[in-house]
């Protein structure tokens, strides 16, 4: 196969349509448009969701709850994995994220207590649960709220 014999593949191309050129086309005179009204128009159609004047469906519909402007959303370690770290770390939220412990950091980071915690650690993070804050100390670490 050389490069003047590639050619698309069957059906992936189409010619346009050729409007208004005669009616032996099948496309001349008002040009596929059909009779008057305000699609025949030019640039006359109407809006997404319009019904001809009948209340839309969307505004039928009642409304429901609200979006908190001031929402924080944290992300979420368990302890169990930050079981990879070694004694005496401190682990931040940056180092969560070059470690690609955490993906994204958000609002800052939240330590939950899944899992069991192996290694003394000094963490540092937005939030604690409970449990995880227990959890920590009990093996010998440190928390810090930033």
């Amino acid at each position: 196969m050389k490069l003047h014999e590639l050619k698309p593949a069957e059906g992936s191309r189409f010619s346009r349509k050729r409007v208004g050129r005669g009616y032996g086309s099948g496309l001349g005179k008002t040009s596929g448009r059909g009779q008057k009204g305000q699609k025949a128009r030019s640039g006359g159609n109407v809006r997404p969701g319009f019904e001809g004047g009948q209340l839309p469906l969307l505004q039928t519909l009642p409304k429901r709850g609200f979006k908190n402007p001031t929402r924080k959303v944290y992300s979420i370690v368990n302890l169990d994995k930050l079981n990879r770290f070694e004694n005496g770390t401190e682990i931040t939220p940056e180092l969560l994220l070059e470690t690609r412990v955490v993906r994204k950091l958000n609002d800052g980071i939240k330590i939950l207590g899944t899992g069991k915690l192996e290694t003394k650690l000094t963490v540092k993070a937005q939030k604690f649960s409970a449990s995880a804050k227990e959890a920590i100390e009990a093996a010998g670490g440190n928390v810090e709220v930033i």
